[in-house]
């Protein structure tokens, strides 16, 4: 199976300090959504791993995360594209549970549930936790200057021969064309 996992907030859309608490705040970067379509269209499923501690700390509920999911889905579809699954922690930043990266607990359920080695799966995020907890699994991290990505690629750190891309879009053509990462 080829397979993506992407981060939401900072790589599909755009991102917010506040966090995005509404489906009316939930905005795709431009050509994000049409990304996806590319992948698809190449014969890759493309799933989502998120942080959502706004649940956690009370911000939104569970049916308000509900709604904003299916806005991007259906926005996704508009485009021509697909998202396969979104796998979520909505645990609080000072919870110590697995599944909120950098621990890979998110990573770890996408490929039990999907019966697959994540080993080279490309894993594309914004911020240095997405890169861990790719990493621990065995994925294949990619960063995007969106969102945090600026930030991140400030702050160093990273690791070394990361593949750096401007936006989701050029990270998906990259993957399609199949260029050494």
């Amino acid at each position: 199976m080829k397979l993506v996992i992407l981060d939401r907030d900072g790589v599909i859309n755009y991102d917010s300090d506040q966090f995005i608490k509404s489906p009316e705040e939930w905005k795709p970067i431009p050509g994000s959504l049409e990304a996806i379509a590319e992948l698809n269209q190449a014969g890759y499923r493309v799933v989502v791993a998120s942080n959502q501690s706004g649940v956690g700390r009370g911000l939104f509920d569970m049916a308000t995360l509900n709604t904003i999911h299916a806005k991007m889905h259906k926005l996704a579809g508009q485009a021509g594209g697909r998202i396969d699954a979104v796998f979520f922690c909505p645990h609080a930043a000072d919870s110590k549970c697995n599944c909120r990266k950098p621990k890979p607990g998110l990573f770890q359920e996408i490929g039990a549930r999907l019966h697959v080695d994540l080993k080279g799966v490309p894993a594309i995020g914004d911020a240095a936790r997405d890169l861990q907890a790719a990493i621990a699994v065995g994925c294949r991290p990619m960063l995007v200057k969106t969102g945090k990505g600026q930030r991140t690629l400030a702050a160093g750190g990273l690791p070394e021969g990361l593949p750096v891309f401007d936006d989701l879009r050029a990270a998906a053509r990259a993957i399609i064309a199949g260029r050494p990462l």
